[in-house]
């Protein structure tokens, strides 16, 4: 792909929107992010406020460790966080420089201060809206759509940010998205291949280089310490120690220990570090152990990247579809590369993987999805074991369809469609436990 054709700028600039560096599950951490800049605005700490969130961040945050709080969990806790401590020009690393004087605070501001939860009746699966009072005055801050997409901002009635028509009471159907956006409709997995191939390794490399040190890095942080379900350390006790049973546990491991609090941060790929783990991690290892050259390694990893958040774009940011089966499958067709797959070998581990994931429920962040993560890596490298036996999934087999991209949309519809009442009705259950 030639540096002056359109696409070739498109995919740089969605990899560096989706590969952004986040510390903690990226949920509570959009909401302290949120709550970070209507205190900005605000000016002092409020006296009451008010947090309306869709049910899919509900999902999201209810089980998960908020990072630098001593422990906390839930979505008061990320709100608590991010008013005292949270520094909103960090963005997904709002609360990483939170000393232990403000840890105590956090704790002090929940039990003093008024918070009120409640869920926001809208058909977008991410949309959050916080307001601070402080006596007669207050602020409100709506983030929809993704993590750090600001749509607006009232103080006492005044427009700081953002439109009237971004905070009707009635909500929109989909917001507008930032002119700066990398066109997402340009993705395809024979254009991913043409660019991960082709591309001048040097545009990449600054994007890249973070992913393989800050994920690798809580990965082996997940190995060290007792972190969630140890599913990382469980799975290299019970199957061994070679490189495809390397690659699942670390990519697990690093799971586990976001999701119980790991003040580290990651790399994410579609708003999520678990994906951002899953997309890299198995890759990187694979990589270590062929020793290949630097730039196979940023050409594979470009693959994965890219091919996972052209899964996400039909499926959608939250859903009851797992991401890090999206993530896997992608993984294991960066894994096919390094091993010396062309575009049809890729092609055809990705639908391989897919559809025997396909189906896999997000029931919210929590230490469970580091399992999930290793049956999605090792459906992935499996997929691509299959082609290279001569046994694939063909045209009529379920949701197979003719060829991947079709495959691909016929699972996003399953991810976003069929499976909505799927979601409303997990997320009945984690309110009833």
């Amino acid at each position: 792909m030639k540096k002056n054709d359109r696409r070739y700028n498109a995919y740089i600039q969605i990899l560096k929107e989706e590969l952004m560096p986040a510390m903690g599950c990226t949920e509570p951490i959009a909401l302290a992010y949120g709550a970070a800049k209507a205190k900005e605005v605000l000016g002092e700490l409020p006296d009451r406020v008010e947090v309306f969130v869709s049910n899919n961040i509900i999902k999201n945050v209810k089980s998960v460790v908020v990072p630098n709080t001593n422990g906390l969990k839930g979505i008061q806790a990320a709100v608590a966080a991010g008013i005292v401590a949270g520094k909103a020009e960090n963005v997904l690393q709002v609360i990483s420089e939170v000393d232990d004087n403000q840890k105590i605070q956090i704790h002090e501001f929940l039990n003093k201060v008024s918070m009120k939860v409640s869920a926001l009746q809208t058909p977008l699966t991410f949309d959050l809206e916080i307001t601070l009072y402080l006596k007669e005055s207050f602020v409100k801050l709506r983030i929809a759509e993704y993590h750090t997409n600001i749509v607006s901002i009232i103080k006492d009635n005044n427009i700081i940010f953002g439109t009237k028509e971004k905070m009707l009471t009635e909500r929109v159907k989909e917001l507008p998205m930032d002119e700066t956006i990398g066109d997402r409709k340009l993705l395809s997995i024979k254009e991913i291949y043409d660019f991960a191939t082709t591309c001048d390794v040097n545009d990449v490399k600054p994007i890249l280089d973070p992913q393989i040190v800050y994920n690798m890095e809580i990965a082996e942080e997940g190995l060290k310490a007792p972190w969630g379900a140890n599913i990382g350390s469980t799975y290299l006790k019970c199957y061994g120690n070679d490189v495809r049973v390397r690659a699942i546990a670390k990519a697990a491991a690093g799971s586990d220990a976001r999701m119980s609090g790991c003040e580290m941060p990651v790399i994410i790929n579609s708003g999520s570090g678990n994906q951002g783990i899953t997309v890299s991690v198995p890759v990187i290892e694979y990589a270590r152990e062929l020793s290949v050259t630097e730039e196979r390694l940023y050409r594979a990893l470009i693959i994965s990247n890219l091919i996972a958040i052209h899964q996400k774009t039909g499926i959608g940011r939250l859903s009851a579809y797992c991401g890090a089966a999206s993530a896997g499958c992608a993984a294991g067709c960066g894994i096919a590369y390094l091993l010396g797959g062309d575009l049809d070998v890729i092609n055809h581990t990705l639908v391989n993987s897919i559809v025997i994931i396909s189906g896999m429920i997000c029931d919210g962040a929590k230490p469970s999805c580091a399992g999930k993560i290793a049956t999605s890596v090792q459906a992935g490298i499996f997929g691509y074991e299959m082609y290279q036996n001569g046994q694939q999934f063909k045209k009529g087999d379920g949701i197979v369809s003719n060829g991947v991209e079709a495959t691909i949309e016929n699972v996003a519809k399953l991810g976003k469609d069929g499976m909505r009442q799927t979601d409303k009705e997990i997320v009945k259950m984690m309110l009833a436990i």
